[in-house]
């Protein structure tokens, strides 16, 4: 990205770690191995920022996600309306498209990323009724208490997600009833690798029957195979935008469209805003998003090795 169409920063508030253009990005890693199948990844966002500042910006997810607000006062735009809350613990799903999301003064934001198919394998909510929507630990009769008490202000980052790895053993022996589908992991793949493919090439890749394929993404992913890749398209080419890509495969995510007025088309459709206008704004929050995401798909797809240095870094 040149020097001239450099991601929009917001300067008022300051990360610990950030990238090289100035924008703040979390600690983050992939899971131990015997939670490699549950989790996809654990983030650490510490944020500082002055007591009155508002900042209004937004997410776009593609797998649910346990958040614990340690710090801030949060409001989300919600398909069920406004939501807001200060210290909580919460079960957020997957987007279909950007959610606005706003936090008021310095923040503490600590997740899960879970796997497509683990909402099922616990036997907690259907993942398609959860969409564009969250639920707080109280709604889902866990331990709210318990996992917001895992994180000694004294601790690493590393040591709260060391926490969050134990918490989410023992949710597993408590609640899971089934491994997670190995279909929807192979599908995730799919999807972070090459998400113009279509469904009946993965369905024939897979060995089964399309039907059946569509059936378990819209229970695992929570809509249907199509809108998951086009979804997975627009993350990639708004990582791009915001500097936290492997700036090798720039022109791949780029010729994944067939053209500009497609481009703008799709991403305007998922982010509520044109390219342009993704980049000239400030995008912290959703830049936090991505960067953690964009980590978790290239160790995926084996471009980068778990603790390497990220092309953004």
């Amino acid at each position: 990205m040149s020097r001239n169409n450099r991601p929009g920063v917001d300067k008022a508030i300051v990360s610990p770690i950030a990238t090289r253009d100035g924008q703040p990005i979390s600690y983050s890693r992939a899971p131990a191995a015997d939670l490699e199948r549950w989790v996809g990844r654990f983030y650490v966002t510490i944020v500082g920022a002055p007591p009155e500042h508002r900042l209004d910006c937004g997410l776009l997810s593609d797998f649910a996600c346990i958040r614990m607000q340690l710090r801030g006062d949060w409001e989300a735009t919600t398909a069920d309306g406004v939501q807001t809350s200060g210290r909580a613990a919460m079960l957020f799903g997957p987007h279909s498209r950007r959610m606005p999301i706003s936090v008021t003064g310095s923040f503490i934001s600590i997740g899960i990323f879970l796997r497509p198919g683990v909402c099922h394998a616990l036997n907690g909510p259907d993942v398609a009724s959860l969409t564009d929507r969250l639920a707080t630990f109280s709604d889902l009769g866990m331990p709210e208490a318990r996992w917001l008490d895992l994180f000694d202000p004294a601790d690493s980052p590393e040591d709260w997600v060391k926490a969050m790895e134990h918490e989410m053993r023992s949710l597993i022996a408590e609640r899971a009833v089934r491994e997670p589908d190995p279909v929807s992991a192979r599908f995730e793949a799919a999807a972070f690798s090459d998400p113009t493919v279509s469904i009946a090439q993965i369905a024939n890749e897979f060995g089964v029957e399309q039907r059946r394929l569509e059936r378990i993404v819209r229970r695992d992913f929570g809509m249907p195979p199509k809108q998951v890749l086009r979804r997975a398209r627009a993350l990639d080419m708004a990582s791009h935008l915001r500097g936290v890509a492997d700036h090798d495969e720039a022109e791949a995510i780029a010729l994944r469209y067939y053209d500009q007025s497609h481009l703008i088309r799709e991403f305007t459709a998922l982010f509520g805003m044109s390219p342009r206008q993704f980049v000239e704004r400030p995008q912290p929050l959703m830049t936090l998003g991505l960067e953690t995401r964009q980590a978790r798909r290239l160790e995926e797809i084996r471009r980068l090795e778990p603790g390497e240095v990220k092309p953004w870094e």
